[in-house]
């Protein structure tokens, strides 16, 4: 990418958030993160960064971005609020950057330095019940004061963008969209090497794979009630695998595990290395995602890159992602998902021209393609020209 024409321009990166610990908090939004901090020294040579970040941050040596890690312990979510309302406004100060990328939804309040913010997606107001009520309070105090002052708001993706716009009233045209990427790890694997893990993971010969965090808008419950209806032959011939670390209110997935009478065959292994992924995603028949709202769904696009199909609900961002690669189906249909479950497990020409389909559409999504949208953000909010909108 051309440089920017004003060289020397300095970008503060809120990474509080970020957090190396095995879990649910380690998923998602962390993951973009990551990825994105990762990506951007190459995307632009005339910025440098400071990244702000605790001591739990998995962060790494790069050009032209220089670390400070607070001693507070921000993966706790009480202490990283007070990190961002109390603490940071004089980090700012100290560093005194052109502009402060707010990383996940909010901005200090006693702060008045130019920043963007990042919406993930807007949750916490079209499902509230489906959040904690201390992270709903904040986000919905915050979000949109935060998205009311910032000079661009950066959704990971169209529809978040829509929402943010129509939800919270942010103009259009302050509103710019930066997608998830995917890397380089995630691709078909040698047979041989996916059944060395098979057999080291113990894992099902064969099994449809749900990853993301368990918790209630994941949407698990209404997917053990349609695995449940399946012949009792296709179940255990296909066994179903909901990977992920446990978020809150898993109770309701574990009663349904036992309401259906499928602890046989549905298995709950837990957190997920990232360094595992790929091999996960080239072992399973097909990746289900029945969320009932994403700000993306960044493991449909990682299981399409690995050529293994999808079956996404048919609701907020998972069309971008999925495409008509896949599946995509009412979230509140069991019936649907027990019919398409079916085909998935009994049509292996399907299955493969799905992962064909799904392999080439996941070619677009490139983390440095997530950076440059980035940067051309950052351009927007400093006045700068930017090519191609």
């Amino acid at each position: 990418m051309r440089a920017m024409q004003r060289a020397g321009f300095h970008i503060g990166l809120n990474a509080h958030l970020l957090t190396a610990q095995a879990g649910y908090r380690s998923a998602g939004i962390n993951g973009y993160i990551f990825n994105l901090l990762r990506a951007l020294p190459e995307a632009d040579p005339a910025l440098r960064y400071t990244v702000f970040a605790g001591p739990q941050a998995p962060l790494f040596p790069a050009e032209r971005m220089t670390v400070r890690r607070s001693a507070w312990r921000t993966e706790r979510p009480l202490a990283r609020i007070a990190w961002e309302q109390i603490v940071q406004p004089l980090a700012l100060a100290r560093t005194a950057p052109d502009l402060v990328h707010q990383l996940a939804f909010v901005a200090p309040v006693l702060s008045r330095r130019p920043f963007v913010v990042t919406v993930y997606d807007l949750s916490f107001v079209h499902a509230p019940e489906r959040l904690p009520a201390a992270r709903r309070l904040y986000l919905r105090l915050l979000t949109r004061w935060s998205c009311g002052r910032a000079r661009r708001v950066i959704a990971i993706s169209r529809s978040t963008a829509s929402d943010v716009i129509r939800t919270l009233g942010v103009p259009a045209e302050r509103v710019d969209v930066a997608v998830p990427g995917v890397g380089d790890a995630f691709v078909p694997l040698p047979r041989a090497e996916v059944e060395a893990f098979r057999a080291r993971a113990g894992l099902p010969e064969r099994f449809i794979l749900f990853l993301g965090t368990l918790e209630p808008r994941k949407n698990l419950p209404m997917l053990l009630g349609a695995y449940a209806a399946l012949p009792a032959a296709d179940r255990s011939a296909v066994h179903l695998v909901l990977a992920g670390g446990r978020g809150w209110m898993v109770d309701a997935i574990l009663h349904a595990i036992e309401q259906h009478d499928l602890a046989a065959t549905v298995h709950l292994p837990g957190y997920v290395p990232a360094d595992e992924l790929p091999l996960w995603y080239n072992a399973a028949e097909a990746l289900v995602y029945p969320s009932v709202f994403e700000g993306f769904g960044l493991p449909v696009i990682e299981a399409m890159a690995c050529g293994t199909p999808v079956l996404v609900a048919d609701t907020s961002s998972l069309p971008e992602a999925a495409g008509d690669t896949g599946y995509r189906l009412p979230p509140d249909d069991p019936a649907a998902w027990t019919e398409a479950l079916a085909h998935v497990m009994r049509d292996a020409d399907w299955r493969r021209a799905a992962g064909e389909r799904g392999r080439e559409r996941a070619r677009q999504f490139t983390w440095a393609r997530t950076a440059a949208q980035t940067v051309a953000s950052y351009r927007r909010a400093l006045g700068e020209p930017v090519e191609n909108g």
